[in-house]
């Protein structure tokens, strides 16, 4: 196992980095914590790691970056005692740079059972800087939050923002230039549709669909069922159509369950929230509560439900809600900047409440706000909302509306929803 660390070490050196397209996301360069990157499989975990070691390989020599993917198959089965052989090697290869700082990038590294006790000495022990991944929220929180409290600190990686996505086209945004706003709407439309999931905007439009549906059943439903023995597929791939297909919408698991019952099928109440927790495991999908400072509250309401990519909504329907891929695309943004996301719900709804945001609190996301009924509809609901929260200022979210509408000392600002990814607002 040693020679084979031996290789592997000595040909990334050797390997000259790819050309990546650069992330919003930028890891620091000098940190004293574990830096975990987390987020669902093919979202640029490993090309944010690579980026980094570029700019790494810029300020120290190259045999100071070990890079092991966990995901090698020549590593397979790898257990906790042959770890140490990856220091060893790595030694042997290189005396001199004993007591040298030395930056060792582990990926996937939850593939090997009790991988942080080994993480923890050698941060302890070694003049070192550690950055490991991981596509399992639960595998890295829970040893993440044991062996390594306080000594690491996470970053999220999502599917590329419009920013990103319009870097990758080579797009220039300017906001005077008629050619430029063309270009940009174009793109945001296939963004609406098609997602961002990096592996899948390079490709041609007839191309997408499939590579989309190859994307769920590798890595959603392979993956899910080999990483936890899941027994009933049929279970796990009608809750997946089923959440996917209903992204932005409120979700009561009871109401699943008595479903299920309802149609004959013998299912339990805790299958259906073990299945759905696995896929929120895999960062695959996610969930909002409604706000309140009692737990209770917060279990007893129905979940609100985003997916991880919007167009991975394709692959179960060839109906388009632009409505709620809209709604969708904000909540990913919003969760880039900010973990404490909630919706308000009384007679009407509030998409997105943000208690510790400092400029806007309240969000709604409305497709069409150019019909009069639904302008008024929305206006009225943020309006009442911000009255019974003591807001100034709201924020709702169009396709293409925008506008200011004062209401005494309220403002609600109408904006495009591009514009917005873009920053506008700042």
């Amino acid at each position: 196992m040693k020679e084979l660390f031996k290789k592997i070490i000595t040909d990334f050196i050797e390997f000259g980095l790819p050309e990546l397209i650069p992330r919003e996301l930028e890891l620091p360069l000098e940190s004293k914590k574990i830096i975990s990157v987390i987020g669902a499989r093919r979202t640029g975990k490993t090309s944010l790691l690579l980026n980094h070691i570029k700019r790494l390989r810029a300020k120290y020599p190259s045999n100071r970056i070990v890079y092991i993917n966990f995901e090698d198959d020549r590593l397979f089965p790898l257990e906790l005692k042959d770890l140490d052989n990856i220091i060893e090697a790595y030694f042997e290869l290189f005396p001199s740079d004993k007591g040298e700082k030395i930056f060792l990038f582990f990926d996937e590294v939850q593939n090997v059972k009790n991988w942080e006790i080994f993480i923890r000495r050698i941060y302890d022990t070694l003049n070192c800087a550690i950055f490991i991944t991981g596509s399992s929220s639960k595998l890295l929180s829970k040893e993440i939050s044991t062996s390594l409290r306080g000594r690491s600190i996470s970053y999220e990686v999502f599917p590329f923002s419009f920013k990103e996505f319009l870097s990758y086209k080579e797009i220039d945004v300017n906001f005077y230039s008629s050619r430029s706003r063309s270009k940009i709407l174009h793109a945001f439309n296939q963004y609406l549709i098609d997602g961002s999931l990096p592996e899948i905007i390079e490709l041609e439009a007839s191309e997408r669909g499939k590579s989309l549906k190859e994307y769920c059943d590798l890595v959603i439903y392979k993956d899910l069922v080999e990483r936890y023995q899941i027994g009933n597929l049929h279970l796990m791939k009608y809750l997946v159509k089923f959440l996917f297909t209903n992204n932005a919408t409120l979700s009561s698991f009871n109401k699943l369950y008595n479903d299920f019952k309802s149609l004959g099928l013998n299912v339990s109440r805790n299958s259906i929230y073990e299945y759905i927790s696995y896929l929120e495991d895999s960062y695959s999908i996610y969930f909002t509560s409604i706000y309140s400072e009692n737990i209770k509250i917060q279990n007893r309401n129905p979940k609100k439900v985003y997916l991880l990519d919007v167009g991975l909504k394709n692959v179960f329907t060839l109906k388009s809600d632009k409505g709620r891929n809209l709604e969708n695309i904000v909540y990913l943004q919003l969760r880039r900047r900010n973990d404490q996301i909630y919706y308000l719900l009384k007679e009407k709804e509030l998409d997105f409440y943000l208690p510790k945001e400092k400029e806007f609190r309240m969000i709604n996301v409305c497709f069409d706000a150019s019909d009069t009924l639904t302008k008024k509809r929305e206006i009225e609901s943020l309006s009442s909302f911000m009255d019974q929260y003591k807001e100034n200022k709201a924020l709702l979210l169009t396709y293409d509306k925008e506008e200011v509408i004062s209401l005494g000392a309220k403002k609600i600002y109408l904006l495009p929803v591009w514009k917005w990814l873009l920053g506008f607002e700042d």
